[in-house]
C-alpha cells in the first residue's frame, strides 16, 4: 500500500471539481457486482456521459507520469476510471475487487492494482477513510487531495461512513505488464539503486540486467 503524492496539480483538481460539480451522476450499483451491491452505497458519475469521458484522460496521464506508478505498477493495461461521491451517512462496507475486468477497448483485465485517487480536501468532508486491510491489520488513508492510494486488488478494503460533506474521488484498476509482485519489486529495487548512483556512476551491466528482467518478465 503506497500513497502517491502530488499527482495531480491544484489547477487540475479545481478544474475536475468543477467539472463533477455538474456532471450527472447514478447510484453506485449500478456497477457493482451481486455481493459488492448489497455494502455499496454512494453515487457515480455516468461513464457514458462525453464529459465524463474528457475529465478521466487527463487524470490517467497525470497517474502515468507519476514515478513510482512507472517503476513500480509499470501499468499495461487501465480499466475505465470511476468518479465516485459520497455523501453523508454513505459508505462502501468491506468488498474484494473482481479479479477480471475490462480495459477502456472492452478487452478481458487482469487486476493487479486497484487505486483511489482523492479529490476532496480532508476538511471538506468527515470520516470516508479509506480502509484496507493486510496481514498486520487495518489501515486508514485520509490523504491530501490531488494524492492517490495504491494498493493490490486482492486486499479486503472499504469506505467508511461519511459523517459530513462530500467525499469525491476517482477509482480504478491496473493490469502490470509484470504479473508477479515479487518481480515487480527486483525491478524497482534495482531502479532505485541505479537512481541513487547517478548516470555518471550507474555500471553499464545494471541497465543490461534490468533490461534483460524486463525481457524475461514483461507480458502483452
Amino acid at each position: 500500500m503506497i500513497i502517491l503524492s502530488d499527482v495531480l496539480s491544484p489547477d487540475q483538481l479545481q478544474a475536475l471539481q468543477a467539472g463533477l460539480a455538474r456532471a450527472p451522476f447514478q447510484d453506485g450499483r449500478a456497477t457493482a457486482g451481486p455481493a459488492a451491491q448489497k455494502v455499496k452505497d454512494n453515487q457515480q458519475a455516468r461513464g457514458d456521459d462525453p464529459e465524463v469521458i474528457a475529465m478521466a484522460r487527463p487524470v490517467r496521464l497525470a497517474l502515468e507520469r507519476h514515478p513510482v506508478m512507472r517503476s513500480l505498477v509499470r501499468p499495461a493495461r487501465w480499466s475505465n476510471l470511476i468518479f465516485s461521491r459520497y455523501g453523508p451517512g454513505q459508505q462502501y462496507g468491506q468488498h474484494v475487487d473482481n479479479a477480471a475486468m475490462v480495459d477502456e477497448h472492452g478487452w478481458p483485465l487482469r487486476t493487479d492494482f486497484s487505486f483511489t485517487l482523492f479529490l476532496s480536501d480532508p476538511d471538506a468532508y468527515g470520516g470516508g477513510d479509506l480502509l484496507v486491510e493486510d496481514l498486520s491489520g487495518e489501515h486508514g488513508f485520509r490523504p491530501p487531495a490531488g494524492s492517490a492510494v495504491l494498493y493490490p486488488t486482492g486486499a479486503l478494503h472499504r469506505v467508511a461512513p461519511v459523517t459530513s460533506g462530500h467525499r469525491l474521488a476517482c477509482v480504478g484498476w491496473i493490469q502490470s505488464r509484470i504479473r508477479r509482485p515479487d518481480q515487480r519489486e527486483v525491478l524497482h529495487d534495482l531502479e532505485q539503486v541505479r537512481d541513487e548512483l547517478g548516470p555518471e556512476a550507474v555500471p553499464l551491466r545494471l541497465d543490461k540486467t534490468i533490461a534483460a528482467l524486463l525481457r524475461m518478465w514483461s507480458e502483452d
